[in-house]
């Protein structure tokens, strides 16, 4: 009984109007505070949630399911067994051996050094599609190569130029001294059959090439390679896959997924966001000062009738309760008011591309419910804190003053 009339009570008081204007002025104003920063909260998380998926899809598009790298070295060896074991494995779709190293590139008296990326027969059409943007991949079994577009643009050279070829060195395993700058280096004529475009960081860093070629250079023996890449049938399964694969290859490799491919983005991108939404957080804490002013301004302006309360035999708890919810009350209505206008703004974002960062591209935005949980939980965590605060400065002194 209690607890219903301290909610009647905080009720009457947060809908209706106080004789003192400034008081609903203030009022006004706490409310208003608590639903722009929750809707600016929602709508930076999910701009954030926007740039991160933004973000990762390009390397989603080279980067496999799976992926066994070497534990120590460059390079390790894979037995026909293993091999055989793998072939047989129900939950892979299809694999790619890959060697991996950096190299000189060299084209009309331009040089530059980039990563040499190796892959056989296997390598899934649906990566070369989504990529390549001009010419054609390269023809297994030649010395052709898919260099990204940053490398063709700073070497300037294009698609099937037979009449100046591209020297691919890398310098020789082994100690010793050389005779000739030419004996240091193992080196082989290319041409470039295509350009794919990723990201800009893919783009001026790699090249691709045959699996025979990378193997030419480094003078690996057969069934030596840097990785192994995995396509799954069903990516829910991939801890059982991941598993197994360890089982098969054994203790000469890691398995990494996707995400620890690329720790050091998803690191800095989740730390962006951590930021970001502390930066906010503090912001919504200055918000709800606010309803701390107003709950402090309604006592005094109901000091009267918390008198008249008290001699009917509310006790101070009671009171004390009255304005607790009444500032709880304004935080979840108004964090719930907030998330709606958030939403919507979201929404009409991912809709229409109210703004853009270029003419074609609109500023990315993803609308994820744990967003929703993130918010609404902060604003009422914090609302509650700031009403907690408000209405312990009632006193019994306060109240009896009459």
């Amino acid at each position: 009984m209690r607890k219903n009339f301290a909610l009647y009570i905080a009720k009457r008081y947060l809908l209706s109007k106080s004789s003192n204007n400034a008081i609903n002025f203030i009022t006004i104003i706490a409310a208003v505070g608590v639903i722009i920063g929750a809707a600016a909260l929602f709508i930076v998380l999910s701009g954030f949630a926007g740039l991160k998926d933004f973000s990762l899809q390009f390397s989603s598009l080279v980067d496999p399911d799976l992926k066994a790298v070497v534990a120590q070295g460059k390079s390790f060896v894979t037995s026909p067994n293993e091999l055989n074991q793998l072939d047989d494995l129900e939950g892979i779709a299809s694999y790619s051996k890959i060697i991996e190293e950096r190299v000189i590139l060299t084209f009309n008296n331009k040089n530059l050094i980039v990563n040499l990326k190796g892959v056989d027969r296997n390598y899934p059409q649906s990566t070369i599609d989504s990529i390549l943007v001009q010419g054609q991949w390269f023809t297994p079994s030649t010395d052709q190569i898919v260099a990204g577009w940053g490398v063709a643009n700073n070497l300037s050279f294009g698609v099937f130029d037979y009449d100046k070829t591209i020297s691919i060195a890398v310098p020789k395993p082994g100690k010793g001294q050389f005779t000739s700058v030419t004996s240091a280096f193992n080196a082989i004529k290319a041409t470039n059959s295509g350009v794919f475009q990723i990201n800009e960081e893919l783009d001026n860093a790699y090249v691709y090439a045959n699996l025979e070629t990378a193997a030419y250079l480094l003078n690996y023996t057969p069934n030596q390679i840097s990785a192994i890449e995995f396509r799954l049938n069903n990516i829910e399964d991939i801890d059982a896959v991941k598993e197994q694969l360890q089982k098969i290859l054994g203790e000469k490799v890691v398995i990494k997924n996707r995400a620890q491919l690329n720790d050091a983005l998803y690191k800095m991108l989740n730390t962006e966001n951590l930021a970001v939404y502390l930066i906010f957080t503090l912001v919504l804490i200055i918000a709800l000062f606010n309803v701390i002013g107003s709950i402090i301004m309604m006592i005094l302006d109901k000091k009267k009738n918390l008198n008249t309360l008290f001699n009917l035999g509310a006790t101070l708890k009671d009171i004390r309760r009255v304005f607790f919810l009444q500032g709880s009350i304004m935080s979840v209505l108004g964090g719930g008011i907030g998330l709606l206008l958030g939403w919507v703004i979201v929404w009409l974002q991912s809709q229409f591309s109210l703004i853009m960062i270029t003419p074609h591209l609109p500023y990315p935005v993803t609308i994820k419910p744990i967003n929703f949980v993130i918010v609404f939980a902060t604003i009422s965590v914090l609302g509650i804190l700031a009403s907690k605060i408000a209405s312990g400065r009632i006193s019994k002194h306060l109240i009896t003053e009459y």
